[in-house]
């Protein structure tokens, strides 16, 4: 099957505790699951209702906190962001506006009113959002207009082990709706076909993009 990011033939390898077909890219280090195991949105709606995740939690805040602690650093000046996929929470929109940068929040799901298509960018963040997406190439495009000329684009989803049995054992897997796992050269290929600038990783989960 044909990658979605950089269009080489993916290799495919079945996945017996997930019980589940996926495909290997290792021309951009991209692995995808067979979209015959994709979720509706109406049951993955149902899946993240169940999630508990309290703008209260000391522990929901520390997350966030260790992504702006990876971001804020480079992204001195900005002044408007777009936090893309933001789920039923909105607490990493308000930790950004605490450090005086005000922030619209979208989600298809849970805030569809966020997002305005006219609207430009300083900064754009995503987190735990593209191991959803079905079309995350068409996604990643689609953010890159709506970035200011040299705005960035701050993502967060986990890098999978870059081998497949590893990746048998990984954890991130487990949840049916991760459907699209990367890598650093992942994003460095989406970075180079759409002009983006690749600033940096923390070779984990985060990455860090500009528009030149």
């Amino acid at each position: 099957m044909q990658c979605h990011i950089c269009q080489k033939l993916a290799q495919p390898f079945q996945d017996e505790k997930h019980q589940a077909t996926y495909y290997f890219c290792h021309g951009c280090a991209y692995i995808f699951k067979d979209p015959q195991y994709y979720w509706s949105m109406k049951a993955q709606k149902e899946r993240y209702d169940l999630h508990e995740n309290s703008e209260e939690s000391a522990g929901y805040r520390a997350y966030f906190q260790r992504f702006l602690d990876f971001l804020l650093p480079h992204v001195g000046g900005v002044k408007r962001a777009l936090d893309f996929g933001c789920g039923r929470s909105m607490l990493l929109s308000k930790m950004l506006q605490e450090q005086h940068i005000v922030c619209d929040a979208y989600d298809p799901l849970y805030h569809p009113e966020g997002l305005d298509e006219e609207k430009r960018y300083g900064l754009i963040v995503s987190t735990e959002v593209f191991e959803h997406l079905s079309q995350p190439k068409e996604v990643f495009a689609t953010l890159v207009t709506q970035l200011e000329e040299g705005g960035y684009l701050a993502i967060q989803t986990q890098f999978h082990p870059n081998e497949v049995e590893a990746f048998k054992t990984w954890y991130y897997p487990n949840d049916p709706t991760h459907i699209v796992f990367f890598t650093p050269k992942s994003f460095i290929c989406l970075a180079q076909q759409y002009g983006m600038k690749y600033i940096t990783d923390n070779g984990r989960n985060m990455v860090l993009l500009q528009k030149p």
